[in-house]
């Protein structure tokens, strides 16, 4: 399978009445930059117009966020709040069930449009919603797998930095941080990604080794990367990436790179094999995720599917003083539907 990489995610509050038809502008934009055909853009723009919709006129602290889909082929339309959740999310989903006019007809019609849609709520808790529309031919997207790359709040440009690929029965994740953030911090970020995308498959010591040569005439970068087997997975980092195993109970495994810049001064990489059970997910991420998320995560966390789960971290653990990207994936084999 051809390696991956995201871009910037576009965060758009959703604090006020106006924020609607900024998400629903902003959802057309990125569909017309992703050369989505005919009407798509219209339809991107229906989803992000209910989804923001319904964190106006529903939820405290909501976000949608915006990116090109890490396959290609389409974009993604996230949702996130604070709360209060929804108490009856299936009628909630029922088509033509909305309490006030929009573009479409409430959850139903993302539901209906959207090529893949899929939400969890709590009471108390608050709502995740992740609604992927993708171009003809496009691969059907599966919910294992999902990654946000946020700016700092003061820049465009995003130094950190995910990718996939999918060789030999194995998937290799990866998340880059450059060093500091800006346009400088994000050449670097996509610097390493070039090197991965020649060669997913080598050794993770390997490709660690080549990003130094690469980076050396950059400001550098942290880089972390997992390679997933059903059974077990291997992790290989340098400066302030971390790792971890989400089980249905904890989060374990907590792993960071080593101390070091690839680029700059970066020792020789080691390798750590982790033994997965099944159904287990990893989770990879910068410092611009605060890691005391592991510390006690909750069971809501914990019970959404991979792309939630990335969703779920940026939106509530995100330090916005700093880049942040995180990328949460299950092995080859152990996927859910």
């Amino acid at each position: 399978m051809t390696p991956t990489s995201t871009v910037s995610t576009v965060q758009i509050r959703i604090d006020h009445r106006s924020a609607v038809h900024l998400a629903a502008a902003a959802a057309r934009t990125l569909a017309q930059q992703c050369a989505m055909p005919g009407a798509m853009p219209e339809q991107a723009a229906v989803l992000a117009s209910e989804l923001a919709s319904n964190l106006d006129k529903h939820a405290s602290g909501g976000s949608l966020y915006l990116q090109p889909m890490l396959f290609g082929g389409g974009l993604e339309i996230l949702a996130a709040d604070h709360g209060p959740g929804m108490p009856d999310l299936r009628r909630a989903l029922t088509d033509g069930y909305t309490t006030t006019a929009t573009l479409g007809a409430g959850l139903g019609a993302v539901g209906r449009i959207a090529t893949d849609f899929t939400i969890r709520t709590q009471l108390d808790t608050g709502t995740r919603a992740c609604a992927r529309l993708t171009t003809p031919g496009t691969p059907h997207p599966g919910q294992d797998i999902g990654s946000m790359c946020l700016p700092v709040e003061t820049e465009q440009d995003c130094g950190d930095a995910c990718a996939a690929a999918d060789t030999g029965g194995a998937r290799t994740v990866i998340v880059v941080d450059g060093l500091g953030h800006g346009p400088r911090a994000a050449e670097a970020a996509q610097t390493a990604l070039r090197v991965f995308h020649r060669a997913p498959d080598h050794p993770l010591a390997e490709i660690l080794t080549t990003m130094h040569r690469a980076l050396r005439h950059t400001r550098g970068a942290a880089v972390g990367a997992l390679r997933l087997r059903p059974e077990q997975a291997e992790f290989c980092g340098i400066g302030n990436i971390r790792a971890s195993v989400l089980s249905h109970h904890t989060a374990h495994h907590r792993l960071t790179g080593q101390p070091g810049v690839v680029g700059l001064n970066m020792p020789a990489p080691r390798t750590h094999r982790i033994t997965l059970e099944p159904g287990a997910t990893t989770v990879l991420h910068s410092d611009g995720i605060d890691e005391r998320w592991t510390h006690s995560p909750s069971r809501f966390l914990l019970g959404l599917p991979p792309s939630l789960q990335a969703l779920s971290l940026a939106h509530s653990y995100r330090r916005t003083r700093d880049d942040a990207g995180v990328l949460v994936a299950k092995a080859p084999g152990k996927l859910d539907a």
